[in-house]
C-alpha cells in the first residue's frame, strides 16, 4: 500500500491508547496544543498562534477540542472523534476550557511539552486547583514506536532523499558555490520529488567542524571537507541524513577520519537489538571513535529519535537506559570534528526490528569527491 495519512479509525484508536496509558499513569486529563502531538492523536494541524487551539482528553469518553471559530472549518474533518467547542473573539478560551474540565479539586493535569507557556499560565489560572504536571510520558510512549503505516512514509520518504542525493552527486561542480548556493541546489531536488523542506545544513572547510553549523555564504574551495545535513517532510514524516563529501584530492588525515566514521556508524548500527539499552548504541560507536584517537573530538550523542519531528524520543545517549523496542526509529550519526580544519559525519535513519536494526537509507557511505 502507497504511504499515505491515518484514517479517523486509527485516530480513534490512538485517543483509546491515550486514555488508557493515563488510567495507567494517574493523569486524569490530558492537554494538547498545536504541535506533532496534536497531528499524531487527531490529525488536526492547528494554526499556531496567540489563539488557542486546544484538545482536552479525559481517561473516558470523547475529547473535547477548543477552536477558534474562524478556524473551526478546519477542524471539522476531526470529528466525530472529538467534540468542537468553539469559541468567540470576545470569549476567554481558558475559561471556556475550565467549563469543561469542570472541578479540577484534586485532578491531575498532564500538558503536553510543546504548548506554550502564555497558554499553559492562563489556563493554570482558570483552574488553580488542579494538580499540574508533564504529559508527556503518555505521548512520548505512545509515539515512540511507529506502526506499520508510519514506517512506510518513513521508509518512502528515505528512498526520494536517497534519489536526491544520487541526483546531487551526479549534478556537477561545487566548488565555487557558497554553501547555501550548494544546499539550494540540493533542497530543489528535494521538492522535484514531491518532499516538503524540513531543514539542511551545509558547512564546508572549517565550519564542518561545527555540527551544527548555520549554512552561509562561504564559498566552498578545493580541499574542503563538505558536511550536508538535511531531511525533507512526506505526509507529516521527516527524512533525516548526514553525507561527507570531499572537494578535490582527499588528505592522508581526511582519509582517515572519514574511515573511522563510517566503522563507527556501522558499529551503532551492529549493535542494535530489541531489549539493549538506547546508550549503548552510543557507547558501540564511541568506543571505535576513542580507540581511534578521536574521542574528544566526539563532541554530541549518536542519535535522536524521528518521525513526525525531527528529533523526539528515544535519545540514544549515555545515561539513557531506555530499552529499544520494535518499532522504534531513530538517526545513527556518529562524527569528528576537528576544530579550524574539517568535520566529518555520516548519518542514516534505523528501525529497529526483531533481528536488529534495518537503515532506512541507502545511499552510498562510501568516501566520496566531488569536484
Amino acid at each position: 500500500m502507497a504511504p499515505g495519512v491515518p484514517t479517523q479509525a486509527v485516530y480513534a484508536e490512538r485517543i483509546k491508547n491515550a486514555q488508557d496509558a493515563m488510567k495507567q499513569q494517574g493523569i486524569d486529563v490530558l492537554l494538547v496544543g498545536p504541535s506533532s502531538d496534536l497531528v499524531y492523536l487527531i490529525g488536526y494541524d492547528a494554526h499556531l498562534s496567540e489563539r488557542l487551539n486546544l484538545l482536552i482528553i479525559r481517561q473516558e469518553g470523547p475529547p473535547d477540542l477548543v477552536v477558534p471559530v474562524l478556524e473551526s472549518f478546519l477542524a471539522k474533518s476531526c470529528e466525530p472523534n472529538v467534540t468542537l467547542r468553539r469559541w468567540e473573539e470576545t470569549e476567554s478560551p481558558s475559561e471556556l476550557a475550565a467549563s469543561l474540565i469542570g472541578d479540577t479539586t484534586g485532578v491531575t493535569l498532564g500538558v503536553s511539552d510543546q504548548l506554550w507557556s502564555t497558554f499553559l499560565l492562563k489556563l493554570q489560572k482558570a483552574m488553580p486547583e488542579g494538580d499540574w504536571t508533564t504529559g508527556q510520558p503518555i505521548l512520548a510512549h505512545l509515539r515512540v514506536t511507529k506502526d506499520q503505516s508510519e514506517l512506510d512514509n518513513l521508509f518512502e520518504v528515505a528512498r526520494l532523499t536517497d534519489e536526491a542525493w544520487h541526483e546531487f552527486v551526479e549534478s556537477g561542480q561545487i566548488s565555487g558555490l557558497t554553501e547555501t548556493q550548494a544546499m539550494d541546489r540540493l533542497s530543489g531536488m528535494m521538492e522535484k520529488r514531491g518532499l516538503g523542506r524540513s531543514f539542511g545544513i551545509c558547512a564546508s572547510g572549517p565550519n564542518s567542524a561545527s555540527p551544527h553549523h548555520h549554512t552561509g555564504h562561504r564559498t566552498i574551495e578545493q580541499g574542503d571537507s563538505v558536511i550536508f545535513d538535511w531531511g525533507g517532510t512526506l505526509n507529516g514524516y521527516h527524512s533525516d541524513v548526514t553525507r561527507t563529501v570531499f572537494v578535490g584530492t582527499p588528505t592522508d588525515e581526511y582519509r582517515k577520519v572519514y574511515e573511522t566514521v563510517k566503522q563507527a556508524n556501522q558499529a551503532a548500527l551492529d549493535a542494535v537489538k530489541p531489549g539493549v539499552p538506547a546508550e549503548s548504541i552510543d557507547k558501540a560507536a564511541r568506543d571505535l571513535i576513542t580507540k581511534a584517537g578521536y574521542g574528544e573530538a566526539f563532541i554530541h550523542r549518536v542519535g535522536h529519535g524521528l518521525g513526525m519531528d525531527v528529533h523526539e524520543e528515544p535519545y540514544l545517549v549515555g545515561g539513557n537506559t531506555t530499552p529499544l523496542e520494535v518499532g522504534m526509529v531513530f538517526s545513527d550519526e556518529p562524527g569528528i570534528y576537528l576544530a579550524g580544519n574539517l568535520g566529518v559525519r555520516i548519518e542514516d535513519s534505523v528501525v529497529v526490528t526483531k533481528t536488529g536494526g534495518k537503515r532506512l537509507n541507502e545511499a552510498s557511505r562510501e568516501l566520496t569527491v566531488m569536484d
